[in-house]
C-alpha cells in the first residue's frame, strides 16, 4: 500500500498517533513513588470499612472489606432463614437487623445495601 504524500517527499503523517505514542513513553518515563509502589490502593468493594453500632450485633466490630461484610451479613441472615419464603427478594428483619433496617420490619435486597450503607464508619 503506498503512503500519501504531502508536498515535495514527505509521507502523510498522523497527528493523532503520533500524539497518543508521546504520551505513551512520557507515561513510562514517570517515576513511581516509593509509597505508592508497595501499598496496594483500596477503594470500591476492596476498601476496608468498620461497622458502626448497629452492625456489630451482626458482623462483628473488626474493620472489614465490603466484600466480607457483604458475605457475613448474608451468611447472617441464611443462617436465621429471615429471607422470605415467598418473596426471596425481600429480607424479614430479626431484633438485631431492626435497627440497621431502619425499623422496617422486611426490606428488599437493594433497599438493604442502601440502609447497610449508612451504619459504616
Amino acid at each position: 500500500m503506498a503512503q500519501k504524500k504531502t508536498g515535495p517527499d514527505k509521507p502523510a503523517v498522523n497527528k493523532a498517533a503520533g500524539k497518543q505514542a508521546a504520551a505513551k513513553a512520557e507515561m513510562k518515563k514517570a517515576p513511581v513513588s516509593a509509597k505508592s509502589a508497595h501499598k496496594p490502593l483500596r477503594g470500591g468493594i476492596a476498601q476496608l470499612v468498620k461497622p458502626g453500632p448497629a452492625l456489630v450485633p451482626v458482623v462483628g466490630d473488626k474493620p472489614l472489606t465490603r466484600a466480607e461484610l457483604t458475605q457475613k451479613i448474608w451468611a447472617y441472615i441464611k443462617a436465621n432463614k429471615l429471607q422470605d419464603a415467598v418473596d426471596r427478594r425481600s429480607i424479614n428483619a430479626d431484633d438485631k437487623l431492626k435497627p440497621v433496617f431502619g425499623g422496617k420490619a422486611q426490606v428488599t435486597m437493594f433497599e438493604m445495601t442502601r440502609l447497610v450503607n449508612r451504619h459504616l464508619g
